[in-house]
């Protein structure tokens, strides 16, 4: 006896009549953290198998991983984006900053920019310039924390990337810094808002010219806690911003000055 139901009666394999609301059978979405936009296929993973079928299965995966890297150039982009990830997931930044981290470090590929200089540099500048293009504020010395790269690669592969491609990264606001160097610090509301006003007149006066934003936000806190006689040491302040105590001072002194 034939099966009545010989046609599957379920959705179909496409649907372009309403694809953003019914996804169903369309597959995996596209994402530039992958070298190959995620079109590829995976072999996936089984406990069920053993024996000689395992050992046969991890050959064939192995095979399969080859084939999806043609050349030098994209494996080497394999290798940025595993580290750029790690970057992010160490900082705790949002997938967007990944994908946009992605998509610039392939934009300095095809530019040939680098040839002769550190890809970790580049992962970790790149994931360093979206966070500031982005306002999320990371310093330089936490994103060389969580690379693998050294600072002075950061800032040549950084250089490069600014100079040929124009990044849209104007100074640093050191109000940018604030929210987090304040949870960090356990600090009431009204030393956080304080700690605002004087970032906004440090910016209006020209005090953070040529200084480490970071060490002025600190600088900014330390200055706030002392008029609120709360109990708060520069070096705690300095600290969270990874600068020294003199760093912090110099700023603090110009704050104090009427």
């Amino acid at each position: 006896m034939v099966d009545e139901h010989a046609i599957d009666p379920g959705p179909e394999w496409r649907s372009f009549a309403d694809d953003e609301t019914n996804p169903e059978r369309t597959g995996a979405p596209l994402t530039r953290s992958r070298h190959d936009r995620g079109l590829s296929t995976e072999i996936g993973r089984s406990t069920r198998l053993k024996g000689r079928k395992r050992r046969q299965m991890a050959r064939l995966r192995r095979q399969h991983k080859r084939t999806q890297i043609a050349s030098k150039a994209e494996r080497n982009r394999v290798y940025a984006f595993t580290e750029i990830e790690h970057v992010v997931n160490a900082l705790d930044l949002p997938e967007s900053i990944q994908e946009q981290a992605c998509v610039l470090f392939e934009s300095a590929q095809d530019e040939g920019l680098l040839q002769g200089r550190s890809i970790e540099g580049f992962a970790a500048a790149a994931v360093y310039a979206t966070s500031r293009t982005a306002s999320v504020s990371r310093t330089v010395e936490e994103v060389v924390d969580a690379a693998r790269a050294e600072r002075n690669e950061l800032d040549v592969a950084y250089d490069a990337m600014n100079r040929e491609l124009g990044l849209p990264t104007g100074p640093i606001d050191p109000s940018e810094y604030l929210a987090r160097f304040a949870s960090q610090l356990d600090l009431p509301t009204a030393i956080e808002q304080d700690a605002r006003r004087l970032a906004k007149r440090a910016r209006e006066e020209g005090i953070d010219n040529g200084r480490n934003p970071g060490g002025v936000a600190a600088a900014c806190l330390y200055t706030a806690a002392t008029r609120a006689d709360h109990d708060l040491t520069q070096e705690e302040a300095a600290g969270v911003a990874d600068v020294t105590p003199v760093t912090l001072r110099a700023t603090y002194y110009d704050l104090s000055a009427e």
